[in-house]
């Protein structure tokens, strides 16, 4: 770190530990900042050190619950920004209210246009974080927007746990999900195969057909995200029952795990769910088919390199 000004990292509620791991990793402690409420749920904050003229990264993914957290967020960099911060970066490993990205029936909202648009008003002078559901929400800001992805991460972990050879097939839950199904094969050297699903109402997937050959295969379902764990439950169902797969996995960046998730997962044919700690999973949610991987080194160095000026691009292989 050669740049005169310095580097600040603070945190809120949303995920302490990860913005811990993360400044760890970049070598500086975590700002001494604290955000609590007053009586009436009003969001307060305090800011125990200077910031004047510091790079300032905030780490906040805007989880459950989300309007909560993402409230937090917005107050903190405006409180950074009238403490004379020289840059602001909202540091948000899960972008929440990213499947809200278009219109998809009458009178719809764009929401995640509006936290866009929120986060700029607010004083972001960038924003950095990791897999949206839809890449193209980055044109929504009119700030520069990092965009990382989680899938070298999730592969290189089961390139280590030799998931290769003839009988692997990387598997898209959907057709929505062919792309990143197909990159994260390629880095497996493996074959894809898709899911053809209808919702016919919010949170409800039903599988109508299995496109490509899994039969006799170990299926490595691939997402960027699993909220109620519908998909996933039918899709395993549907490899294993349809398609005579010999086993199924599951990996995706962000475990949302809301509602019955949990319980569908444990019941459900998926041998072992992977996630990254974008979301912090609560120990209930803490089951054996359930394992972690942390994305905090991949976090570290992209701030790192925007705090020098660096490209980041290098950090998507």
């Amino acid at each position: 770190m050669t740049r005169g000004i310095s580097l600040k990292i603070f945190t809120a509620n949303s995920n302490p530990e990860l913005a811990e791991e993360i400044a760890k990793h970049v070598g500086v402690p975590l700002g001494s900042a604290k955000v609590s409420k007053f009586s009436d749920g009003e969001i307060a904050m305090d800011i125990f050190e200077t910031v004047r003229g510091s790079d300032v990264f905030i780490v906040q993914s805007t989880c459950a619950p989300v309007n909560t957290n993402l409230m937090e967020l917005l107050i903190m960099i405006d409180a950074f920004k009238r403490a004379s911060a020289e840059e602001i970066t909202a540091v948000i490993p899960y972008y929440g209210y990213a499947r809200q990205d278009r219109k998809v029936k009458a009178r719809d909202p764009i929401t995640s246009k509006l936290i866009a648009d929120l986060l700029t008003s607010a004083g972001a002078d960038r924003v950095l974080t990791m897999d949206l559901h839809a890449a193209q929400i980055q044109g929504f800001f009119n700030i520069p927007v990092d965009h990382l992805v989680g899938m070298p991460i999730l592969a290189r972990h089961y390139i280590e746990r030799n998931f290769c050879g003839d009988d692997l097939v990387v598997v898209s839950p959907d057709l929505g999900s062919v792309t990143r199904a197909r990159n994260f094969a390629h880095k497996l050297n493996a074959p894809i195969a898709i899911i053809d699903k209808r919702r016919p109402k919010v949170n409800v997937a039903e599988v109508m057909n299995i496109i490509g050959d899994v039969k006799d295969k170990r299926c490595i379902l691939v997402d960027d995200l699993i909220d109620t764990a519908g998909t996933l439950q039918q899709g395993a169902k549907a490899l294993i029952e349809r398609g005579g797969a010999r086993e199924v996995y599951a990996c995706c960046s962000h475990g949302v795990l809301s509602g019955p998730a949990i319980e569908r997962i444990q019941n459900s044919h998926i041998k072992e769910l992977v996630i990254t700690n974008t979301i912090p999973l609560s120990p209930e949610k803490r089951i054996d088919k359930i394992r972690v991987l942390s994305i905090a080194p991949l976090f570290a160095e992209a701030i790192e390199r925007i705090y020098e000026g660096l490209p980041v691009s290098t950090l998507f292989e």
